[in-house]
Order: C-alpha cells, then structure tokens, then sequence
C-alpha cells in the first residue's frame, strides 16, 4: 500500500498509467474510490494520481486542522514525492474549490485545473444546509450513517457502493468535520481573475442548485470553458464517468499540444 510520509502525517495514494500527470481531489467524507472510472479509462493516457486526504479513508488521523492550504501543501509534498514538476488538478465539489486554492498559490506548480460541481464560496441557503448537516453528524461521530448515504448517492451499482462505502466508513469524525467547516467559510470570489491558467468546468444539467457557480466562474475566470453534462446531476465522476472522461481526455491533450 503506497503512502507517503510526512513528519506529522501520511496520505494514501495511488499512481497508475503514464504521461501528462493529473491529481484527483475528493469531498469529505469521500475517497479516492470515488475516481475509480477516471483511474480505470484516463490512465490509458495519462499518468492519474489519487490520494485520500487526511483522516479519510486509508489516509490516518491529523492532528493538525484539515484546511484547503493544508490539503494544497500535501498534494505538493505528493507532487515531490513523485518527482512531478507540474500536474492537471482535478476536484470534485469542494475538491474543485481546492483546485482554485492550488492555483491561486502555486500556479507554477500546476498546468490547468479541472473543476467538476464546485464553488468558489457557499452562497446559497440550499448548500449551506447540506454542509451544515454534515457539520452536525459528524461531530456526532455519525460517520458510518455519512459514509452510508454518501457512498450510496454516488455509486451507480452496488459492487462500486460497498468498495465506496467500505473506505469512507474508515475516516476520522474530527477530520471529517474539519474539512466541512473549511468549506463552509472559504471564499476566493475576489480572486478569481488572477488565476489565468486554463481551467475546465464541468456541470451536471440536472444539478441546478449549483449553476450559479458555474457562471460565477465562468464569468470571473480569464481562461475557463463551461461544460454541462446531459442526464446528471452532481455526481458526475461516477453517474457519468464517460462524458466526464471524454472531456477530461479533450482537455488535457490540448494543453500537451502547448508544452
């Protein structure tokens, strides 16, 4: 089992294929399973990375807070571990919002960033409440009852929902809510001009609630191109692996072609 370790901390990662490199950032309570389409197919033509955060998944406790500058700083640590100078970064949900922290501060580091159902800041009651209840359960230690649901939600079969559910039953209250909270308070709405790298945004049609963020993005990031994916909602990477895929794939070979 690959991990790297730190001197406070170790982080579960996974490295398969080779060629243009691209780390895959999880939601809380989540893991890296939730990328097992995009390992399976992208690693045909790219090197693709994935890790558990810390106190998710096979990824152990923290004693230190989980931030998004916490998380950046080990995706980097990763990063020189493999010897990788620059990497794609590609989240999902607020692994998307990490995206936009990794390039707001180490732009030289990153060739483009993917983002895939995320926001730039909670501004809305719909999200705020779901963020919240997370908050609330687990601080509760309810992390089975969170890994359960979530897992289901973004499974699309039952083999994929118990290797899901199975991994993020393993995660750390204390962490879990950690990274919950973070995402209640970040916002870089102001600051999302002076990323000027490309950036890919990926939406689900159905997953209204969040297309005021796209356009927030889209309209606010120098670089950026807006996708919406038919048929989805917001569990794109699992519920529509292939379109997302294909995108991903699209994406990536053109920044190859600038290198």
């Amino acid at each position: 089992m690959p991990m790297l370790n730190m001197n406070s901390a170790s982080l579960y990662y996974t490295v398969k294929g080779s060629g243009t490199p691209i780390v895959f950032i999880h939601p809380p309570v989540l893991t890296s399973v939730n990328f097992k389409y995009q390992l399976e197919e992208l690693s045909k033509n790219f090197q693709i990375i994935t890790f558990d955060i810390r106190g998710h998944g096979k990824s152990p406790y923290s004693s230190e807070p989980i931030t998004y500058p916490l998380i950046v700083k080990d995706i980097i640590r990763l990063l020189d571990h493999l010897n990788i100078n620059r990497a794609v970064l590609c989240g999902y949900s607020t692994g998307g919002s990490i995206v936009l922290e990794f390039m707001l501060n180490f732009a030289e580091r990153a060739l483009g960033g993917i983002v895939i159902g995320a926001m730039p800041d909670v501004n809305d009651d719909y999200l705020r409440k779901k963020i919240s209840l997370g908050i609330k359960l687990s601080s509760k230690r309810a992390i089975n009852l969170l890994a359960w649901s979530i897992s289901w939600n973004n499974s699309n079969n039952i083999k994929l929902f118990k290797h899901m559910f199975s991994e993020a039953k393993k995660g750390d209250y204390r962490n879990i809510e950690q990274y919950y909270r973070y995402s209640l308070k970040y916002n870089c709405v102001n600051q999302l001009d002076e990323i000027i790298l490309p950036i890919l945004l990926v939406y689900g049609k159905k997953d209204k609630p969040f297309h005021s963020y796209a356009r927030q993005l889209h309209e606010n990031l120098p670089q950026s191109e807006l996708h919406l994916i038919e048929n989805v909602d917001h569990r794109i990477p699992t519920k529509s692996a292939n379109a997302l895929n294909q995108l991903i794939l699209q994406f990536v070979t053109q920044i190859d072609m600038y290198l």
